[in-house]
């Protein structure tokens, strides 16, 4: 049983050294994940996008993601995320916490609930795991790793960006930072009972906020500077020998 796993956006497609390859049958679809020997055990990497960046962001399977990890036996899951910034305070080549989100998805299937077990509903009020947020921060502080602060994300449909106005709106409503790929992944994970939090690297200030245009190139290569040092944290996490498992993730889920 894997109780461990990443997985990886924008930039992150594979861990260092070999691994084996599995490919997990679930309901909604064969998952291709990648078992990995690490200094803290077994960890179950999950490129979100595939390792060729082939899969846009509204085109996910994100439910047959979250199933192939569950049924790997996975209890708790870091994810990476590739963000625009909304905060001043947290400029390109900062990591930041999400600990809210607000959904403005249009087309992607939310959740595992449709009906064919009845009604159910699951309580979001803290979607990502406080525990493992706790130990984020506790172990960025030992590597000086340049994680901010937490704050609000923005999931958008994707894949275009944002336009000035939408980033206004955003800003204006308390967002601090937008993705494409936050939700509805952190919602399954929850409806799964899986702890879950992510961290946000910031590659671009958003639309409007300064008064240069984004610059893909640029965000390339923050992604590739980032990368090591959010995973080496991640694996960190992982090796933490207290009480990661305190938490409520695996509650709150309401039958009707």
């Amino acid at each position: 049983m894997i109780e461990k796993a990443i997985i990886g956006g924008t930039g992150v497609y594979h861990l260092d050294g070999e691994s084996t390859v599995k490919e997990v049958d679930t309901t909604y679809g064969t998952v291709t994940v990648y078992i990995q020997d690490t200094d803290n055990g077994k960890v179950a990497f999950l490129p979100r996008h595939g390792r060729g960046h082939a899969v846009p962001p509204h085109r996910i399977n994100y439910r047959a993601n979250v199933m192939a990890l569950k049924q790997l036996g996975v209890k708790r899951v870091l994810a990476t995320a590739a963000v625009g910034s909304l905060n001043l305070d947290y400029p390109p080549g900062s990591l930041v916490l999400p600990d809210q989100f607000i959904d403005f998805t249009r087309q992607r299937t939310g959740t595992f609930h449709d009906g064919d077990d009845g009604v159910v509903h699951v309580d979001m009020a803290e979607p990502y795991c406080p525990t493992l947020m706790d130990a984020l921060e506790k172990e960025a502080a030992k590597t000086g790793a340049s994680l901010l602060g937490r704050g609000t994300y923005v999931c958008v449909e994707g894949p275009r960006f944002e336009t000035k106005a939408e980033i206004g709106f955003f800003k204006a409503i308390g967002g601090d930072m937008v993705g494409m790929t936050g939700v509805p992944e952190v919602v399954l994970a929850r409806e799964m009972g899986l702890c879950y939090a992510a961290v946000g690297i910031v590659t671009n200030w958003c639309n409007g906020m300064v008064e240069q245009p984004i610059s893909h190139s640029e965000i390339l290569d923050i992604m590739k500077k980032g990368r090591a040092s959010v995973v080496r944290l991640f694996l960190d996490v992982f090796g933490r020998r207290d009480g990661l498992d305190k938490c409520s993730c695996g509650e709150g889920i309401i039958r009707l």
